[in-house]
């Protein structure tokens, strides 16, 4: 016979039971930790003994210095508090030269204990401490409620503990507006090939050389938070896996409204309207002035990649000969060449682009294929979408958007 009991006491035995597993995944993140701590400081092994056969001394300033400019940029992909995450990998640059220092030491009174073959620093074990180092920042974001002591050959008690301690404290902040105020930086995400939004000529120009609406739109937000913009070059393919690895804190490119976008990230108000529609050169224009007019087996139909123009040709285009041309910035000289027929694109860059191009018309008039809305991409942030969403109506209110569109779209007419 089945022993019966209260409901509380069920719910008490159950937590009991998973108690021991609840508390063995702690332990494993906090393994994790260590783990890869200590893997870090054991390469350091390896890097005094490259320093040692190339006279090399342990302490370079100025490489300590990129190590911990690259470190704040991972801290701010993982939403690391500034502060305690710089303290910590200043203890972990502290308890690496400890490590080098005992190995000099050694060698020097035993030169034949001294490695053999030795691996090489810039191509063997920098690219496995830049790996070790994202995946300790990631692991950092965790909350660790214990660790154990951290044992690697020729690192004090003392500075194993001050470490230990210091990953202790690492924090991270409540929400994204919490972190670019603290920081002092605004990373924006855009491509730089999508005028008149986005634009900059070539993909190694400077960030002096970005144009356009949303460069325009980004550095008025930034001015509103009293902080300074970091540029984060993107593509259309990658635009929301960078998004979600936490590259960047708002994406602005032109960037369109999207159900399968809104899955996985937030969008702020919409500051532009309109839709696909299809461009080619003025004198076949009148061929390509529907869809079904497109989509023939002789049609030669081109696209860049990743976005929204090829989730629509890949859903509406049956028939046509489609092409992906990978740089949108040249892309439109391909119709000019006559190496392509036709491009469905956004109306507000079919209106750009004929006016830069006096060879190019829109095939459809005003006509639009869709209906589409351009937006600013957010991490599901609802303090951060607040923000903008606030200053993006204000200015829509005040009308400097609809300006600075105008402006932008004459300006670039010309580029």
């Amino acid at each position: 016979m089945s022993r019966s009991y209260p409901p509380a006491y069920r719910c008490t035995l159950s937590f009991l039971l998973l108690l021991p597993l609840f508390l063995s995944s702690l332990a494993v993140s906090a393994d994790d930790l260590l783990s890869l701590m200590t893997q870090r400081l054991n390469h350091m092994k390896g890097v005094a003994a490259y320093k040692w056969q190339h006279k090399l001394p342990i302490e370079n300033l100025e490489r300590e210095d990129l190590v911990l400019a690259s470190a704040m940029q991972q801290s701010l992909r993982f939403n690391l508090d500034i502060a305690s995450s710089r303290y910590f990998f200043e203890q972990q640059i502290n308890a690496a030269k400890e490590v080098q220092r005992y190995w000099f030491t050694q060698w020097k009174a035993y030169p034949d204990t001294l490695p053999v073959n030795t691996a090489d620093l810039n191509h063997e074990i920098r690219p496995a401490l830049i790996s070790l180092g994202e995946r300790i920042s990631s692991k950092l974001a965790d909350q660790h409620l214990n660790l154990a002591p951290l044992e690697v050959e020729g690192l004090s008690k003392t500075t194993a503990a001050a470490l230990i301690e210091a990953a202790k404290t690492v924090s991270t902040y409540p929400n994204r507006l919490a972190q670019i105020l603290d920081s002092g930086v605004l990373r924006v995400g855009t491509t730089g090939d999508y005028a008149p939004f986005s634009y900059r000529p070539e993909q190694n120009s400077t960030s002096q050389d970005w144009t356009g609406i949303d460069i325009e739109l980004a550095q008025d937000l930034a001015r509103s938070l009293g902080v300074k913009v970091q540029w984060v070059p993107t593509t259309w393919p990658k635009l929301m896996n960078d998004l979600q690895n936490g590259q960047y804190d708002i994406g602005m490119s032109g960037i369109s409204i999207s159900l399968a976008r809104q899955r996985s990230a937030f969008f702020s108000r919409p500051y532009h309207r309109g839709g696909k529609t299809a461009l080619a050169r003025c004198s076949d224009s009148e061929k390509y002035s529907t869809l079904s007019a497109i989509d023939k087996p002789q049609t030669r139909l081109i696209v860049n990649p990743g976005g929204t123009n090829q989730k629509f040709v890949n859903s509406h285009i049956h028939q046509a000969n489609i092409r992906v041309h990978n740089d949108n910035r040249s892309i439109f000289n391909e119709l000019v060449k006559h190496t392509a027929d036709v491009m469905i694109t956004d109306q507000i860059e079919v209106q750009l682009q004929t006016a830069r191009h006096p060879e190019l018309c829109a095939a459809m008039k005003e006509k639009t294929l869709t209906f589409s809305e351009k937006a600013f991409l957010l991490p599901q942030d609802t303090v951060w979408k607040n923000y903008v969403d606030t200053w993006l109506g204000m200015r829509l209110g005040e009308e400097y958007v609809q300006e600075i569109i105008k402006t932008q779209l004459n300006t670039q007419v010309g580029s």
